[in-house]
């Protein structure tokens, strides 16, 4: 059996720390250097951004992100448009040893519109 999509980011999520909007602005007011991640494509990136975030797109994520942290330890909170991208990543960040990783469960509008720091 072939397994779509929305059952893997599902999968992916039931592992995952998924936080609200209010939980993960709370979390990174309570961190110390919080790794805020925007995992969505460069395109969509430069159309409309969330201040503090760095654009790190899924496909080059496991890549990337050990030049910018080397800490396992570190708080790292992720995004994307509507979370899948977001879940998947995370789950890819704990398999590479990454201990503190977040999901923020809303869509990029919602983010965009209430995630202040």
């Amino acid at each position: 059996m072939i397994k779509l999509l929305s059952d893997i980011v599902a999968e992916a999520k039931e592992g995952e720390h998924c936080l609200t909007i209010e939980e993960s602005m709370k979390l990174v007011n309570s961190c110390d250097n919080p790794l805020l991640l925007d995992v969505r494509e460069p395109t969509e990136h430069s159309l409309d951004y969330v201040e503090g975030f760095i654009n790190i797109p899924r496909g080059v994520l496991e890549m990337k992100l050990p030049e910018l942290c080397d800490n396992p330890d570190r708080c790292i909170l992720i995004h994307c448009a509507t979370g899948g991208r977001a879940a998947l990543s995370a789950n890819a960040l704990r398999k590479m040893g990454y201990k503190n990783v977040h999901l923020i469960n809303a869509t990029f509008e919602d983010i965009k519109k209430n995630f202040h720091l």
